[in-house]
């Protein structure tokens, strides 16, 4: 099971909230970083997680045509391997 670290970006949707996760890559020929980001819909069942805040979203099974993520408060420790991407 997957899990990513990121910013709640909007929290229009009934139950679903947008998580933008930044991520750094390696320019192949330069060698500069640069960061890259990347919206993910995340389940959130009883709404309470507001825009800019941080939390922790891990791989579930398909909810619905976007949905694959769920949201799960920063500071729990779901016993994981970290998927640094």
């Amino acid at each position: 099971m997957r899990f990513k670290d990121g910013i709640i970006t909007s929290d229009k949707m009934d139950k679903t909230r947008v998580v933008t996760v930044h991520s750094y890559r390696v320019h192949a020929k330069y060698k500069k970083r640069y960061r890259v980001s990347k919206k993910y819909y995340a389940d959130d069942p009883k709404n309470e997680y507001k825009a800019g805040q941080t939390v922790r979203i891990y791989e579930t099974r398909p909810l619905s045509k976007l949905k694959r993520w769920t949201v799960v408060p920063p500071n729990t420790n779901l016993n994981l391997k970290h998927d640094p991407a």
